[in-house]
């Protein structure tokens, strides 16, 4: 369609010239006394034509000649720029390909030649970005290499070349903060690193790498409830999956939870975990143990424990066997260091929950015990004596069958109490 209307055009040109010099009559007369001179139009509209065609080109010739000097300052600058994109590239590739002494040189090389362009009065356009790159390239290999001394210098300057508010220098800047807390992690200088991920700006400190630094950081130094927070964030910006924040959740929890040493800071400790990680069974059992180890409050615990409960009672429980097990030694270990009597509410929960599950194995012992501090012997010797039946695990039988030799010995049944200390010995 387009070179139809050219043709069209064409002939509409060719046409016009036709009609307009075809039969074009007219004269163009110059007096020169005493002198006449007759000229055709068609002649003198050709000339002028001509006259400006050539004086055009004269004009853009001289142009050019004048610009000579310019044009190969211009080329010069854009070679320069060349070779040092090209030796950045080179860099990147030998550290990417562990190459790190070649990638040191070739960055070396970038600003050596930025430096000597600069001397010259021919300073590429963003001279001082490619030199930050090359200066923190250079540091990530120095610090390949254990060079502290070269990589903090590198580092210095790539800090000093990205000065201002402007966007490409602020990003740089906080690419070499970033980079600076990494290498002072990977030191084990746990407190420089702390030091440099605090000097982060309040957005850069947010992002996902900078968060996951932190958290490598403060596991490192042992500072569980940080790092706990940090997963948080993590968790909120979708760093990992649910499963992975909820595993990391409650190993830094549980981490938290076993650096107490007394039952108060225990308790702000767990009231510093929110609902959700509070029903965590792992992580109310772990509480529960350590409050016990602490010769806490027994009637603190069993709050704690009350969700786990709640989730072994339930008809078709998912909770897994070991935490089964860790709950009945949990509550059958409190009920053995309290002195006194049993709580009221619990030993209503325990029996409810036996009589609904009567083959339940755990929930017999576990009653069978409660009885046994109630002073209940007779019912307390027909549950243990109903569990054995059934239970599995050692632990559990063992302790069945101590209680059960106890009980003879207080009926003065020495006959059945040494075949019960016998069965416990066995196991």
């Amino acid at each position: 369609m387009r070179n139809a209307l050219w043709f069209l055009a064409l002939f509409a040109i060719a046409v016009g010239v036709a009609l307009f010099a075809g039969n074009n009559q007219g004269t163009v007369t110059l007096f020169w006394p005493p002198y006449r001179v007759d000229l055709s139009l068609n002649l003198v509209l050709l000339s002028l034509f001509a006259g400006f065609v050539l004086l055009y080109a004269a004009l853009r010739g001289l142009a050019l000649l004048l610009g000579l000097p310019a044009e190969a300052r211009r080329w010069r600058s854009r070679h320069q720029e060349r070779l040092q994109q090209q030796g950045l590239l080179d860099a990147l590739s030998h550290l990417t390909a562990g190459r790190y002494t070649r990638a040191r040189k070739a960055a070396q090389n970038v600003v050596a030649q930025t430096e000597a362009l600069a001397r010259a009065e021919q300073t590429p356009s963003q001279a001082n970005r490619l030199m930050a790159l090359a200066h923190l390239l250079a540091a990530e290999c120095a610090h390949a290499l254990q060079d502290r001394g070269a990589r903090e210098e590198h580092a210095r300057q790539a800090l000093a070349l990205s000065p201002g508010r402007r966007r490409d220098a602020q990003e740089l800047r906080e690419g070499v903060q970033l980079r600076l807390a990494r290498w002072a992690f990977d030191d084990r200088d746990v407190q420089a690193a702390l030091q440099r991920l605090d000097e982060l700006p309040q957005g850069v400190a947010r992002r996902t790498l900078a968060l996951r630094l932190r958290l490598k950081v403060t596991r490192l130094a042992g500072q569980f409830r940080s790092a706990l927070e940090t997963v948080r964030l993590l968790g909120k910006h979708r760093a990992f999956s649910e499963l992975a924040a909820r595993s990391l959740v409650r190993s830094l929890a549980t981490e938290l939870l076993r650096g107490t040493h007394d039952p108060s800071q225990l308790a702000r400790a767990w009231g510093q975990l929110d609902d959700a990680e509070r029903r965590m069974p792992e992580l109310a059992l772990q509480a529960g143990e350590r409050m016990l180890d602490l010769g806490g409050d027994f009637d603190q615990v069993q709050q704690w424990l009350l969700p786990v409960w709640e989730q072994l009672v339930r008809p078709g429980s998912m909770l897994p066997p070991a935490l089964r097990l860790r709950l009945v030694l949990l509550l059958e270990r409190g009920f053995r260091q309290t002195p006194g009597q049993p709580d009221a509410a619990w030993l209503a929960r325990i029996e409810a929950a036996q009589m609904g599950n009567p083959r339940e194995p755990l929930l017999q012992y576990l009653a069978g015990m409660a009885c046994m501090h109630l002073s209940l012997w007779g019912k307390a010797q027909q549950l243990l004596q109903q569990s054995l039946a059934q239970l599995t695990d050692d632990t559990l039988r063992r302790r069945a069958w101590a209680a059960l030799a106890r009980l003879a010995e207080q009926r003065e049944d020495a006959a059945a109490a040494l075949e019960a200390w016998r069965q416990a010995a066995q196991g």
